[in-house]
């Protein structure tokens, strides 16, 4: 993150060992988590707890959205063994909730849908009463991907719009914002059964009523579970902040987005798609 951050960011520093030794593991495994190809702020305090978001199919990405900090370029082939890998990490770590996201893989026929196939479908089974939250790129519209991804049997998937729709263009370049909410709709079209979720950053440059527009345009698409934080530049070269949240605004779009019939929504300015998932997800089977 580049510049001063408001206070309310302030967080305790996390214990350098127990960093050592989550980055220990991860590395013995050639597995990549998002919270650290993203810089994600809350690192110190997930790791720290013996958790994180497993990033599946590499760590490059191949389309150019301006306000990740994921690596872009020509990823590597897909690595067989990455399935494997995770579940050891997951067994080692203990966790009963686990979240799995992935780079976008354009260059594979099925955009890496049959990884997040693989990969759940061992964990289920492997270990009992494991749940599953799969946040997913867009599989260019492809609707066999999704009942790949389904019939695997996630919990919950997840699929960011991320932002208003009058930024895509500059924002997330190669997305689709109809496409988005039309993959939400298909899952839970084809499963209803499954917890179907959704998240939103702020300090884009969006307004008010465009977030709340999409809030409601994502309940149409029967999206569940929402998210919604605050945007950081990780570069001179990203996005910049047009506007820093303050905390009262966010928890006004909480109490909006209930309202609008979300099973539960997490909005603040520190939460991310995987924030607090586990507790997220228990209140959507309240």
């Amino acid at each position: 993150m580049i510049g001063r951050l408001p206070p309310w960011f302030k967080q305790r520093l996390a214990d350098p060992s127990v960093m050592s030794s989550m980055h220990g593991l991860l590395d013995g495994l050639k597995l990549h988590t998002i919270c650290q190809s993203a810089l994600c702020p809350n690192i110190g305090r997930c790791f720290t707890a013996g958790t994180a978001t497993f990033l599946i199919l590499g760590n490059v990405c191949t389309r150019r959205c301006t306000f990740c900090a994921v690596k872009k370029g020509r990823p590597n082939p897909v690595d067989e063994a990455e399935p494997e890998h995770l579940l050891e990490a997951v067994i080692n770590l203990g966790l009963k909730y686990v979240v799995i996201t992935s780079v976008t893989r354009d260059d594979l026929p099925d955009g890496g849908a049959s990884q997040f196939a693989r990969t759940v479908t061992l964990l289920g089974e492997n270990m009992e009463d494991i749940l599953v939250e799969v946040l997913v790129p867009d599989f260019h519209g492809s609707e066999e991907a999704v009942r790949m991804v389904i019939a695997s049997g996630p919990q919950v998937i997840n699929h960011n719009v991320e932002t208003v729709p009058r930024l895509y263009p500059e924002v997330r370049p190669g997305a689709d914002y109809a496409r988005s909410l039309e993959l939400l709709y298909t899952v839970k079209n084809l499963d209803p059964s499954i917890v179907t979720k959704s998240g939103l950053m702020l300090g884009l440059g969006e307004s008010k009523e465009e977030v709340i527009e999409v809030m409601s345009d994502l309940r149409e698409a029967n999206c569940d579970l929402l998210t919604v934080g605050q945007y950081l530049q990780p570069s001179a070269q990203h996005h910049p902040v047009v506007r820093f949240i303050p905390p009262e605004e966010f928890a006004e779009y909480e109490t909006i987005g209930r309202e609008t019939g979300f099973a539960e929504v997490a909005s603040s300015p520190l939460v991310r798609s995987s924030y607090h998932a586990a507790e997220l997800y228990d209140k959507a089977n309240a």
